[in-house]
């Protein structure tokens, strides 16, 4: 063919040594870092190992201190209890199973809450960067239903859902508004450059929200996530307080009712436990999540 021929008869070049790029250093380089690159990483883990110590010195510290107040009669063990008296507790209420039971009745209602309200609250959102007349619309009302205190509606949540669902209902109503607010101030944070790239390369409204929007607000969506486990389960414990007749909610108010205050406190610490390890799997979340997009 012509342009074969063309191309064949072309000069073969020489391309100067410059131009060629740099090769990648070798794994025994990488496996030999520098003394700096070595001092940094030991100073990392030296920090780290800081943190964690600290973090535990300032646990046994609070305990300890808790413990001697209340032996030492300078506070009263009948109405803050002390630690050595928690683990009988607990050990008495995980052998009848109410500790189970409660604990269960409670992370089973948060994990529900918070799906809802993420789900909810992100569409939601979306729906307010698709439709800015929507968005000025309804702006001053999700303003102002934030703003409610929500224990307001327990009692109507107690009405139109029972006693097992409104406690549902109060983990999304305490934690839905904050997470559509969020969620909106992340997706109109996002680069407007790169939403004109995508539509002036012929991308739909709904290609613009699913392939750059949504991407581009991921850290404020974690922390969308951080927000709304937390208020999750504020509103789970709210609603127990008010009208349900299981939950780690509902054993505090039982404890107080009957002057025990140590099943009180060894509901507390749980609660204390359950909050950790729910911020830990966001955590993990959003370790994952900024290795993708990143």
């Amino acid at each position: 063919m012509i342009v074969s021929a063309q191309m064949n008869a072309v000069p073969s070049m020489t391309i100067p040594a410059a131009a060629v790029p740099a090769q990648p250093a070798s794994t025994a380089d990488n496996k030999n870092p520098s003394a700096a690159y070595a001092r940094w990483l030991a100073r990392q883990r030296r920090e780290k190992t800081l943190v964690l110590a600290s973090r535990l010195l300032l646990l046994v510290a609070f305990f300890g201190l808790w413990e001697f107040l209340a032996k030492t009669k300078l506070v009263n063990p009948m109405l803050t209890s002390y630690p050595s008296a928690l683990w009988p507790t607990f050990v008495d209420l995980l052998q009848n199973g109410n500790l189970l039971m409660h604990t269960w009745a409670t992370f089973k209602a948060t994990l529900v809450g918070f799906v809802l309200s993420m789900v909810f609250g992100i569409a939601i959102a979306a729906g307010l960067w698709w439709s800015r007349f929507a968005n000025k619309v309804l702006d001053p009302f999700l303003v102002v239903a934030n703003a409610m205190p929500k224990i307001a509606f327990v009692p109507i949540f107690y009405i139109w859902l029972g006693s097992e669902y409104s406690v549902y209902g109060m983990a999304v109503a305490i934690a839905i508004f904050v997470t559509i607010m969020v969620a909106y101030d992340g997706f109109q944070a996002t680069d407007p450059n790169k939403i004109k790239l995508a539509t002036t390369l012929g991308a739909s409204r709904w290609q613009v929200l699913r392939m750059v929007v949504l991407p581009g607000s991921v850290p404020t969506l974690i922390a969308a996530l951080k927000m709304n486990i937390g208020l999750s389960l504020v509103g789970v414990i709210v609603g127990e307080f008010q009208s349900a007749s299981e939950g780690l909610g509902f054993l505090i108010v039982n404890g107080s009712q009957i002057f025990k205050l140590n099943i009180v406190m060894t509901a507390i610490v749980v609660l204390a436990l359950m909050s950790a390890l729910m911020y830990l799997v966001i955590a993990r979340v959003e370790s994952a999540l900024a290795r993708r997009y990143g």
